[in-house]
């Protein structure tokens, strides 16, 4: 019976003397993106909102292209109609 006693004192959980840490939370939320960005005419005919800058980038055919930067679709660089 005492066996049985110690076992059951044994198996239960023991409380924890030092406080919890917090839960680290995250700087910036991954869908959160800088204000300040702006609507752009895409050469797809849609409009598309980006926070980075314009740049004018070579194409593989040697001509410049305008592009705009860090659209909110997760695009890194939307062609731009001119």
């Amino acid at each position: 019976m005492k066996a049985l006693t110690l076992a059951l004192l044994l198996s239960l959980p023991v409380p924890q003397l030092a406080p919890q840490k917090p839960l680290r939370q995250p700087s910036a939320p991954v869908t959160k993106h800088v204000k300040g960005g702006r609507w752009y005419f895409a050469a797809s005919g849609h409009a598309v909102y980006c926070y980075g800058p314009v740049m004018t980038v070579p194409r593989a055919n040697g001509e410049l292209e305008k592009v705009a930067t860090f659209c909110r679709d997760g695009r890194a660089v939307v062609p731009l109609k001119d």
